[in-house]
């Protein structure tokens, strides 16, 4: 079942009704204000998280500290470095029986901040991905990212659920994602308040109006599909969502030009009572293949960002809406969309969101492929929870409103939206993949040559 028939499973993060009766324009989401991260406390509840480092000399030393740490080629950049997964899990199960967790470079996969190819490799039964790489640390805000580029690095935990989620069993998750989904309880209520603010309001009104709106719609529900919610991959996608939202509605000021939604929004790009909602999709004609479809290269920025509409009714339900041009909402998905690179570069949180796709695709490719079977590498560590867990996080209950007040001509909006859709499969399918017919795909992995390698090695350059 897709996350848009569940109703709000992946889409809507927060509730938005739009009234436009009104002097004061207002956007509601799950939030607070511009942060690094954030953070789940024992109650559930996410939060931003800001941590400064005014002069960056905490960062310096972080690098300085993390470059000595790594030494050697590790430290290094490289334009295109490999990962054997079969023999990564062998040297991680190695570690594990001696007693000892896996190695920093283990954990973040050589330093890879991008997957650009996956190759299989017959004749030594390896699947190998590929991509830049460079050192890397943990920054002020706890987020392991690139020395040179500050792109967030591939975690291991994060691709072992994405193989989770696509076994060598054949099961398979549909879609993977979240949602922060807001009662309806506390959207009637959101409905009745709004009612009752009267037409008599005035710039002196803001705070007040703006207080009622976050008091009365309440905290908001979390939920996570296709996957554990205890899990990093599942924080990556609440963050990027409730962030992406914050953008929408001006809380959060990247340093990629991105057109929010309320700065664009007019009093008629919104119906009477209507939720705008924002969603992010893989670019799902980023796969390309080789003939023999042993090579997989993912091109483009891979990400985009949806728009659809909702009407609210008075006792707080949500109904599909007939497609209405959103103006306001069309630009903002543009922008998102066209200028993710920028974003994903300036804000990790947006690059994890992107790895974490990519390594879903990449699961779903494998198991399409059966390069499990192939391989006769069933990845039985990686799968095992109780051997190899991941499942460690607080898991995300539920968010804080925040609503950013803006005065537009005469009417009061209230839009909201948002979440995270990853149809792996879909990405994968014989209807949407291009094959490199011309054979260059084939030939770079021709060149890259097979693997031969030392024992114990699982990563080279």
């Amino acid at each position: 079942m897709s996350l848009r028939r569940l109703g709000q499973c992946l889409l809507v993060a927060v509730a938005a009704v739009g009234l436009l009766t009104q002097q004061v324009s207002f956007a509601v989401a799950g939030g607070g204000a511009q942060a690094a991260g954030v953070e789940i406390g024992p109650d559930g509840v996410l939060r931003t998280k800001v941590v400064p480092d005014p002069t960056g000399e905490l960062t310096r030393t972080r690098i300085e500290q993390s470059r000595v740490r790594l030494g050697g080629e590790l430290a290094h950049s490289s334009k295109l470095r490999k990962v054997s997964l079969n023999r990564l899990e062998a040297a991680v199960r190695a570690r594990y029986e001696k007693g000892e967790l896996e190695s920093d470079d283990m954990k973040y996969l050589a330093g890879l901040t991008e997957i650009q190819y996956v190759f299989y490799y017959p004749e030594t039964q390896d699947i190998v991905l590929a991509g830049p790489a460079e050192g890397f640390y943990e920054d002020v805000a706890g987020r392991v990212v690139g020395m040179e580029s500050g792109k967030a690095v591939l975690q291991l935990q994060d691709l072992v659920v994405a193989l989770r989620a696509f076994p060598a069993s054949g099961q398979k998750s549909q879609v993977i994602g979240c949602s922060i989904d807001p009662t309806q309880e506390g959207l009637a209520k959101m409905q009745k308040f709004i009612g009752f603010i009267g037409s008599n309001v005035d710039r002196t009104d803001t705070n007040r109006i703006a207080n009622g709106l976050k008091e009365n719609l309440g905290l908001q529900e979390v939920s996570v599909l296709g996957i554990s919610p205890r899990t990093h991959f599942a924080q990556v996608m609440v963050e990027a969502d409730y962030r992406m939202k914050m953008i929408g509605i001006g809380l959060e000021n990247p340093e990629a030009k991105i057109d929010s939604y309320i700065s664009k929004a007019r009093p008629s790009d919104v119906a009477r009572n209507a939720l705008a909602r924002w969603y992010f999709t893989p670019d799902y004609e980023s796969v390309r293949v080789s003939e023999d479809r042993n090579a997989l290269e993912l091109v483009g920025s891979r990400v985009q960002l949806i728009g659809e509409n909702e009407r609210v009714t008075a006792e707080g339900v949500r109904l599909a809406q007939k497609a209405s041009k959103n103006q306001a909402s069309q630009i903002f998905c543009n922008s998102m969309t066209t200028q993710y690179d920028r974003l994903a570069s300036v804000a990790p949180a947006f690059a994890q969101l992107r790895n974490c796709m990519d390594m879903a695709i990449v699961a779903a490719y494998i198991q399409n492929q059966d390069f499990y079977g192939q391989s006769g590498h069933f990845f039985d560590f990686f799968s095992d929870e109780s051997e190899f867990p991941v499942e460690s996080y607080e898991q995300p209950k539920q968010v804080e409103t925040a609503v950013n007040a803006v005065w537009k001509g005469n009417r009061l909006m209230t839009p909201i939206g948002g979440g995270v859709e990853i149809n792996a499969a879909k990405a994968v399918s014989k209807d949407v993949v291009k094959v490199d017919e011309n054979g260059s795909l084939a030939q770079a992995q021709k060149q890259l040559g097979g693997v031969d390698l030392a024992d114990g090695q699982w990563w080279w350059d």
